[in-house]
C-alpha cells in the first residue's frame, strides 16, 4: 500500500524542491550560471573573491566592496588556538575530510557571533570566517599528515594565492595560482547538488551556520559526490602508463564498472566546467615536461564517449590538474571545499531569508497490517 505522497523518481531527479536565484543549471545546453553571469565569462575574468560577493550579495562587488571584502577575509583566515592543537592532536590515521568536518565544526565555540545569534549581518560574518578558514585548516592538514612546519596565513594576497602558499611553503607562480583561482570559481555552486541540499536542509531547522556548513561537509565526503576525482586519480596512478590505456579501460568495460568522472545527474552534454580544465590540465602538464596524465586523461575521455555516450564532469580533468600542482590525492576533496564553502554559506544565507522547514514525504513501500506477538510466540 502506497502512502499519501505523491511517487517520485529515485533520488528526486528532476523533482524541484526550492527556489534559489543563486545558481541556474542548463543541463541541455550545458549552461552554469552564477546569478546570471555564465561560468565561461566568470573563469575568463573574475577573482574567486568576486564570485564569493556575487554569490552572497546578489551582484559583482564595486572596487571598494571587494576591498573591504578581500581585507575581512585576510583578517580572519588564522584559526583559533585551541583548533590548531586539535588539528595536531587527531590522528593521522582520520582522512582529511574526516579531519576537515571535526575541525570545522570546533570553530563554532570560539566564533565570536555564538551559536545563537543567527540574524543574517552575524551569518555574513560567520560565512566570511568560513570561507577564510577552511583553506588554512585544509593546508595545515596536508602539511601536519606530511610531518611539515604549519605554515600560518598572510594577511596579504588572494584566497588561491594564500592556499598555494601555504600548502607548499612558497611563494606560488603565475599558472597555478591561475589554476587555483579558476578551480576554486568553477567548484564555488551547482545549484541544489547533495552537499547544498543538506546544508539547507540543516538552516532550515534554524540550526547555526556551523551545523549547516558540516551536513555540507559531510555529503561533499561520498565518492559519488566530492570525492569522485580522487577515484579518477587513482584510477590514472593504476594504469600508470599511456600505453596501458586501451587495455585497462576495455577490462573495465567488460568488468561493467563504473569510471569516476564521467555523466552527471543534469549535464547531458559536456560539463562546461571541465572545459576550463581539460585546458588548465593540459597546460600545466606541458610546462612540466609531464603530459602523461593528460595524455591518458584525453584518451580514456575519447574511449568513454564512444563505448558509453558519456561526456566528463567537472572530477575528471581536476584530478591530474591537481595532481602536476603537487597536491596530495586525498586533499582534492578538502579543495573542493575550500570553493563550496562560497556556495553552503550563500544557499544558508538564502535559506534563512525566506525559510520554511524541509520536511519531504516518502512513499511507503512496507507493511501495513502487522499485529504484536509476544516475544514467546515470534
Amino acid at each position: 500500500m502506497a502512502s499519501p505522497a505523491s511517487a517520485n523518481p529515485a533520488g528526486l531527479e528532476d523533482v524541484v524542491a526550492a527556489t534559489s536565484s543563486i545558481c541556474f543549471l542548463d543541463g541541455k545546453q550545458g549552461r552554469l550560471l552564477y546569478r546570471g553571469y555564465d561560468i565561461h565569462d566568470l573563469a575568463a575574468h573574475a577573482s574567486f573573491e568576486e564570485v564569493v560577493y556575487l554569490l552572497w550579495h546578489g551582484k559583482l562587488p564595486k572596487q571598494s566592496e571587494l576591498d573591504q571584502l578581500n581585507a575581512s577575509l585576510a583578517e580572519k583566515r588564522e584559526i583559533p588556538e585551541p583548533v590548531t592543537k586539535l588539528l595536531e592532536m587527531l590522528p593521522t590515521s582520520a582522512t582529511p575530510m574526516e579531519i576537515l568536518r571535526t575541525v570545522t565544526s570546533a570553530l563554532s565555540a570560539y566564533d565570536p557571533d555564538g551559536f545563537r545569534d543567527n540574524s543574517i549581518p552575524a551569518n555574513v560574518r560567520k560565512a566570511e570566517r568560513l570561507t577564510a578558514q577552511i583553506p588554512t585548516i585544509t593546508a595545515y592538514i596536508k602539511r601536519l599528515r606530511a610531518g611539515e612546519v604549519l605554515v600560518h596565513p598572510r594577511k596579504t594576497g588572494s584566497i588561491a594565492e594564500n592556499l598555494l602558499y601555504m600548502l607548499f611553503g612558497k611563494e606560488p607562480d603565475e599558472l597555478s595560482t591561475r589554476t587555483m583561482n579558476v578551480a576554486l570559481i568553477l567548484h564555488a555552486d551547482h545549484e541544489l547538488n547533495a552537499s547544498t541540499f543538506a546544508a539547507r536542509v540543516t538552516a532550515a531547522t534554524l540550526s547555526d551556520m556551523y551545523s549547516s556548513v558540516v551536513s555540507g561537509i559531510g555529503a561533499l565526503a561520498g565518492p559519488l559526490h566530492g570525492g569522485a576525482n580522487e577515484d579518477v586519480m587513482k584510477m590514472l596512478l593504476r594504469i600508470g602508463e599511456e600505453s596501458k590505456v586501451d587495455s585497462e579501460v576495455k577490462g573495465i568495460f567488460e568488468r561493467k564498472e563504473k569510471i569516476s568522472g564521467f555523466g552527471h545527474r543534469v549535464y547531458r552534454t559536456e560539463d562546461p566546467r571541465a572545459t576550463h580544465l581539460r585546458k588548465l590540465s593540459e597546460e600545466l602538464g606541458q610546462r612540466a615536461g609531464e603530459l602523461k596524465w593528460f595524455n591518458m586523461s584525453k584518451r580514456i575521455e575519447a574511449l568513454v564517449k564512444e563505448e558509453k555516450g558519456l561526456y566528463c564532469n567537472v572530477d575528471f580533468y581536476s584530478a591530474s590538474t591537481y595532481y602536476v600542482m603537487g597536491i596530495p590525492v586525498d586533499l582534492y576533496t578538502p579543495i573542493f571545499a575550500c570553493s563550496r564553502i562560497s556556495g553552503w554559506t550563500a544557499h544558508v544565507l538564502e535559506q534563512l531569508g525566506n525559510n520554511r522547514l524541509i520536511r519531504p514525504r516518502a512513499d511507503y513501500t512496507g507493511d501495513t497490517d502487522m499485529t504484536y506477538k509476544a516475544i514467546a510466540d515470534r
